[in-house]
Order: C-alpha cells, then sequence, then structure tokens
C-alpha cells in the first residue's frame, strides 16, 4: 500500500504543483483518490501548515451533513507512537472554542472555521480520522480505545474518532474504485448448546448465540473488510445506538445484551458445522447487518473480555447464500431499521408518484427516479433521467430563487417539501431544468470561476442555475416574477453564451462579499456565503446589471432575442421563507 501511495504521488504532477511537502501530499491523495474530492476541492480541503492546531484537512460536506477532520502522519516505514492521537485530542480540544481557535490559526483554517461553525449550529456530526501508513504501537492502541471513549462520552461536544491505517486505506481504495476485496475465512468458537442448523428456502442456515468476546476475533472489523456487503459502514461511538450500545456493554447489565440488540446478520459463500456444532468454518464472510454494533463491542473490548462479560452473547444469523442478487436483497432488507432519511419517507408519497407518472408518460423514454439507489435501464435516454433530489435542488433555485438553500436535502423533503413537489408541474419544465443542469456540468471545466467556487460545486451549480433565471428575468424586465424553465428552450440554445455570463454573477457576488467583510475585519468563508442569503441577492445585481448592457455586445441583440419570453410565460416566485 505504501509503496502504490508513494508512486502515485510521484507520477502525477497535481501533488508536487500543489503542496509542498510528503505530509500535505498524503493527506491530498486520501481526498482525492479515497474520498474522491475533485482538485479544487482537495486544494480547498487541506489546512495544513503554519499554525494548523493539528488540523490537517476540513472537510463539511452538506450532502451527509458530516465535519470530517482530518490529521495525517505518513512515515515510510516502522511504527507510530501515541503523539499523533494527542494531537488529534488537542484539535478536538480546540474545536469546542471556535473563537479562540479562529484567532490564532492560519488562514486557511479560519475559512473553514467559519463553514463549521454554521454546520454545528445545524447539528451536523464530527468525525475525526487519524490517517498513517504505519502500525500504532499497543500503548498507542490502548490511547486510542480510551480517547475514542472519551470522545462519544463527552455531551458538551460528541464526534467519533477513526483509525486509517494501511489496512483500512486499502479497504476504502478498494470500495472508491470499486473493486472486488480480498475473502474473509475464519472459524468461529460456538456453544453446541445455543446452536441451530436449519434450511430455509434452500439457504443453509446456522442461528447461534455468540459470546460477545469471540466476536473479538472476527477479522476484517477495524479495516472494514468485514462489511464490505453491508449499506453502511461504521457511524462512530456518538451515534446515538452505538452508545446506548457501548452503556449496556460498560454497566452491571451486561449479561443483558442479548435481549437489548436484534442480532448480527452475516452472509458466506460456503460454511461447514462441525458434527459436534463447536465450531463453524465459513468462506467469504460479511456481515451485513451488525455493523455498529461489532465496532461498538470491538471498541469495549477490554470491557467484553472481563470476567463480568463472560455471559454476554449476542444473536448471529449465518446464511450461506450463492447468489449475489439474494445477498444484495438481504443487506438491503435486514438494514430497515436503520435511520430512514426524509427522501424516503416521500418517494410513494402521491404527489411524487403523480409526478412520476406525467413525466414518463410524457417521455417515454426518459425517467424520473424517487427512491435513492434507483437506477434508470440502459434502454432510458440518460438525458431525460431525472431524480428526485436533483429535482428538489433545480425547483428551490429555479422557482423558489432560493439557491442557498439547494444542497440541504433534509430540508427539501421536510420543510420544502409541499412547496417545491406540485401536483401538475409540467413535464416539460422539469426536463429544461436537467437540460439547463446537465449544459452547467458540461460548461464546468470551462467557467471562469476562483478555486474557491470550484471546490463548492456541489452548492455553486445550483447558485449558476439561479442567475441563467435571474439574468433571462432581467432581460425580460421581471423583477417579480419568474420564468417558467420550459419558455426558456430558445435560450438553451445559447447556453453557451449564457453560462458564462451566469458564472460571473456568481464570482463578482462573491468578490463584493468578500471585500464587505474584509472591510469589516471579517473572516470571509465562501462556503457560508454560499448558504446566505447575501448570495443570491448579490447575483441578483450583478445579472440586472449585465442584461442592462447585453445591447452594447456585438451578438447582444440576438441573444437578448433568444432569451426574451412571452408574458403568459411569468409566475410567482414559490415562498420558501
Amino acid at each position: 500500500m505504501l509503496d502504490l501511495i508513494q508512486r502515485e504521488i510521484a507520477n502525477d504532477p497535481f501533488y508536487k504543483n500543489n503542496f509542498p511537502n510528503d505530509g500535505q501530499r498524503f493527506v491530498a491523495w486520501y481526498l482525492r483518490r479515497v474520498l474522491l474530492r475533485d482538485d479544487a476541492a482537495t486544494r480547498d480541503d487541506i489546512t495544513d501548515g503554519a499554525d494548523d492546531k493539528q488540523i490537517d484537512a476540513v472537510i463539511v460536506d452538506d450532502t451527509e451533513q458530516r465535519i470530517l477532520i482530518v490529521q495525517g502522519k505518513f512515515i515510510n516505514a516502522g511504527q507510530v507512537d501515541a503523539e499523533p492521537l494527542r494531537e488529534v485530542l488537542s484539535a478536538w480540544v480546540r474545536l469546542q472554542d471556535l473563537a479562540a481557535l479562529q484567532k490564532d490559526c492560519n488562514d486557511r483554517l479560519k475559512k473553514k472555521i467559519e463553514a463549521v461553525r454554521l454546520a454545528l449550529d445545524d447539528e451536523y456530526r464530527v468525525d475525526f480520522e487519524l490517517l498513517t501508513t504505519g502500525n500504532l504501537t499497543d500503548a498507542a492502541r490502548a490511547d486510542l480505545s480510551a480517547f475514542a471513549d472519551k470522545f462519544s462520552e463527552f455531551d458538551g461536544f460528541m464526534a467519533s474518532l477513526h483509525l486509517i491505517d494501511t489496512d483500512a486505506l486499502e479497504t476504502r481504495l478498494a470500495e472508491a474504485e470499486a473493486r472486488v476485496l480480498p475473502s474473509i475465512r475464519h472459524t468461529i468458537k460456538l456453544d453446541p448448546a445455543k446452536t441451530l442448523l436449519m434450511g430455509m428456502a434452500g439457504a443453509r442456515t446456522v442461528i447461534a448465540a455468540l459470546p460477545l468476546r469471540e466476536c473479538l476475533n472476527m477479522p476484517g472489523i477495524t479495516d472494514g473488510k468485514l462489511f464490505a456487503k453491508n449499506v453502511r459502514q461504521s457511524l462512530g461511538s456518538s451515534n446515538k445506538v452505538n452508545r446506548e450500545l457501548s452503556k449496556t456493554i460498560h454497566t452491571d447489565k451486561v449479561q443483558d445484551f442479548f435481549f437489548y440488540h436484534n442480532g448480527v446478520t452475516a452472509l458466506c459463500d460456503s460454511m461447514t458445522l462441525s458434527d459436534d456444532r463447536a465450531t463453524l468454518s465459513v468462506e467469504g464472510l460479511s456481515v451485513v447487518n451488525g455493523c455498529q454494533s461489532l465496532n461498538t463491542i470491538y471498541s469495549a473490548s477490554e470491557r467484553v473480555r472481563s470476567h463480568e462479560a463472560k455471559d454476554a452473547h449476542v444473536l448471529f444469523r449465518f446464511y450461506e447464500i450463492k447468489d449475489r442478487a439474494f445477498g444484495d436483497r438481504i443487506s438491503i432488507n435486514t438494514n430497515s431499521q436503520s435511520a430512514v432519511k426524509a427522501r424516503d419517507l416521500r418517494s410513494n408519497d402521491k404527489v411524487m408518484v403523480g409526478l412520476k407518472s406525467a413525466y414518463e408518460r410524457r417521455y417515454p423514454d426518459g425517467m424520473f427516479t424517487t427512491k435513492r439507489g434507483e437506477t434508470a435501464p440502459a434502454s432510458k435516454d440518460a438525458a431525460k433521467v431525472i431524480d428526485a433530489a436533483t429535482l428538489a435542488r433545480m425547483l428551490m433555485a429555479w422557482q423558489c430563487q432560493r439557491p442557498n438553500y439547494a444542497a440541504n436535502e433534509k430540508k427539501l423533503f421536510d420543510e420544502y417539501y409541499k412547496t417545491l413537489f406540485k401536483t401538475g408541474y409540467p413535464p416539460e419544465s422539469m426536463l429544461a431544468l436537467q437540460q439547463w443542469l446537465s449544459a452547467i456540468e458540461a460548461a464546468w471545466p470551462n467557467l471562469a470561476l476562483n478555486n474557491e467556487l470550484r471546490a463548492g460545486k456541489m452548492h455553486v451549480k445550483y447558485h449558476v442555475l439561479f442567475a441563467v433565471s435571474a439574468l433571462i428575468n432581467s432581460v425580460n424586465n421581471q423583477t417579480t416574477l419568474i420564468v417558467d424553465p420550459k419558455a426558456t428552450v430558445r435560450a438553451l440554445e445559447a447556453a453557451g453564451e449564457i453560462l458564462p455570463l451566469a458564472a460571473t454573477c456568481i464570482e463578482n457576488a462573491m468578490q463584493s462579499a468578500r471585500m464587505q467583510d474584509e472591510s469589516s475585519n471579517k473572516v470571509f468563508s465562501p462556503q457560508n456565503w454560499l448558504k446566505a442569503n447575501r448570495s443570491w441577492q448579490g447575483e441578483t445585481l450583478v445579472a440586472g446589471t449585465q442584461a442592462g448592457m447585453f445591447r452594447s455586445f456585438t451578438a447582444g441583440p440576438a441573444l437578448i432575442d433568444k432569451m426574451k419570453a412571452p408574458p403568459t410565460a411569468f409566475v410567482a416566485r414559490w415562498s420558501a421563507d
């Protein structure tokens, strides 16, 4: 793994051209190759350097509502002592006083602190990751366990701590590249009196009550290989359910763990139960439901090994499944007790179903996907496939004229759902919005946006979409009404001319806001500005100024003609305030 990282860093000029040392290049490699951050976002995420306060990178992920703090230790070989862990602990302590941290840190981190402040107000979860190519000493591993408990048990600032070592890097890289991971082979010790063998619908099944301490022997917990087929990886010890499990393990009720827990579901390619039912040998082992539980059990390993926990058990279901599609369905269905997102609850809503039916009747070669993970078959025209979450964002940016709200999926499908999803919304308008967004994606590499804006693509592309509508509204002298997207088909033909103007609206508005903040000795955060009302207000002002100058352009009159729409094409803004 180390050789691979060094080779990729050496062979890609991006790392040498943007980062001055191996430590920064290592963290940048992780962000880019494992977390799949693009080049602009990777540059923006790195905070390492003088006065970094033991924080090498910060990601505020609005889609996952997560703050990720990364501390990297890139070493050629050998062991890592507890010093990096103490640095992570120091960062955790500092983040509890953002004002003090912002006074002393470097400029890159100052901007990130502003974004972190807003994210914490919105109750984003916080994850710390210690990234290393070395191996922790035994003492350091003991400290890791102690620090992880400290992070999760402190109610004032809950966070999760994760070690991303060489094994975990290998697993995560394989997942990022969608590669098949090595098969896990393991033998499990059983209590014959607590083991049952049966056949269910043609699948060999073993149900057993496993001692918690036997779970500690399972390979692939720390690096995630055991959960490769799970619908999600560990949510960390600050997760509410995981904290309750941990409390049970650490109390005198630990022997009741079996009764408080739903059990663990594991799939395998093949399994052999010994004649005396004392051992179960499995090939291709994967836990599809129970990732959180096993990680919690592992994080409390010392308590699990204690005399008080010797009678603590957890229910295990082992299924021998050779059909991969069937195994995937088991993984999805056994995780149905997990927290359900607002979007999931709306997928079968009558309004959503009505929009889907109307759109697919109008465009038989298109598809409106309403469920997470739903994919269109190859027979559908990809240009006419619209995702419900994407439509919600587009409607917020265009019909509501609030692009600053577009990235918050939870709110879009919760408090704004009835505002955004309306019975009878024209399929032609849905498709026009998608065509504009596709045009923005295609033009993105050539739009004149600074690196800070490029790093916030998830936000910015909906601001560009909003700016398109603002330009068209201004050309038509509409100050309060909004153009119906289906009336902009002719303007779409001039997307190559309109989109650079829209990008200029965002760029100029942001620079104006930056100058205002800096003149008042305030820290300017591009990410926070994109979420604030003053972003669209500034963009609207620039759009109006640009539209007023079109006639002075050589190609201006022809562009205005394409952007013109009849008065009947303008409707009232949908309120989202």
